[in-house]
């Protein structure tokens, strides 16, 4: 009799002055019973200094389950946002989450939960993204720390460290497809009804439509279909460029306003995600997975797979391969 995984332990750190939005993010991605779905056990839980309940904005209120304790036992500590950027986080949490890092237990923040881990020093000489309204803040409190505005995730020396709001949903998910694997990801995001996979090197905001950037977008979104829907195809820009009856440097300039990255970063990450799901749900021999996806070669695939996911296909398969007797999924991506 097969026995159960054990659960990912989650711990959320939680002090006055945390972003309910936030917590809400955290709760629904770790939070959630989704075993019956084919995703694994998490085991969440709200952490704090004292056992007292929490307010948060807009009249609701955290009670927390454990104290910071229970972060030796973490395997993933989460960090939410601060309503006030400036809020001091309480003297306790900041030597937890040195202790923590001293442990190399990874810590992720969302949004201004970055101005916690620089309160701790976390974030010295390191990386580091916030939402892109509060650089220049972070960089004047924190000098130490390198701020870079244009992404959405980033990840140094195993912190991590998101853009605002949505920004934090696409690290949370990317923190559970590094982990678990794309498929898992995948239904979470499906019963969260959002994107399953944006880029940490995406801008954080496109620039604002206009009636001709409507119909610009229109057509970039149908050479996008047509790139997923022939995925195993070469595609250079200038051949996109021209299906969508522009130059190549038009299009790469549209394209970039459009999506916030550069057409071929998209299609080598649409590439890299199609072969995941066939990692993952076939037995295909990888030089067919790269054939399928694109990549052309099993070198090539392994090439990128080093450089985007720092592994190789084949111990990504190894890894999240789920049972390849079920049917063959589509290995075109939904756009994002």
């Amino acid at each position: 009799m097969a026995t159960s995984p054990e659960p990912t332990r989650i711990a959320l750190v939680a002090f006055p002055g945390i972003r309910a939005f936030d917590v809400s993010v955290i709760t629904e991605v770790w939070g959630v019973d989704r075993t019956d779905r084919g995703v694994p056990p998490f085991d969440l839980r709200r952490t704090a200094a004292e056992p007292s309940p929490i307010a948060l904005r807009g009249g609701l209120s955290l009670t927390p389950d454990r104290t910071l304790a229970w972060l030796a036992r973490a395997d993933l500590i989460v960090v939410p946002g601060l309503d006030d950027h400036l809020t001091p986080a309480p003297a306790p949490v900041l030597e937890a989450l040195r202790r923590a890092h001293a442990r190399a237990t990874p810590i992720a923040s969302l949004c201004g939960g970055a101005f916690t881990l620089a309160q701790a020093g976390l974030l010295d000489g390191r990386r580091a993204v916030t939402h892109w309204n509060l650089t220049d803040l972070l960089s004047t409190r924190h000098p130490q720390v390198k701020v870079t505005q244009d992404a959405l995730f980033l990840h140094e020396d195993n912190i991590w460290t998101s853009a605002g709001t949505a920004a934090g949903i696409d690290l949370c998910l990317h923190l559970v497809r590094a982990t678990h694997g794309a498929e898992t990801a995948a239904t979470i995001a499906r019963s969260m009804v959002t994107a399953p996979f944006r880029t940490g090197t995406q801008a954080q905001f496109i620039e604002h439509p206009t009636p001709r950037a409507d119909r610009d977008a229109d057509t970039l979104a149908a050479v996008r279909a047509f790139a997923l829907a022939h995925l195993a195809e070469p595609h250079t820009v200038a051949d996109l460029a021209a299906r969508a009856g522009m130059s190549p440097r038009s299009f790469a300039r549209h394209f970039r306003a459009s999506t916030g990255t550069t057409p071929l970063r998209w299609l080598i990450t649409q590439r890299i995600a199609a072969a995941q799901k066939l990692l993952e749900r076939t037995d295909l021999p990888l030089p067919e997975v790269a054939r399928r996806t694109g990549f052309g070669s099993e070198i090539t695939m392994r090439q990128h797979f080093a450089t985007h996911l720092s592994t190789s296909p084949r111990d990504y398969r190894l890894a999240f391969q789920q049972d390849p007797t079920r049917p063959e999924v589509d290995t075109a991506c939904p756009d994002p």
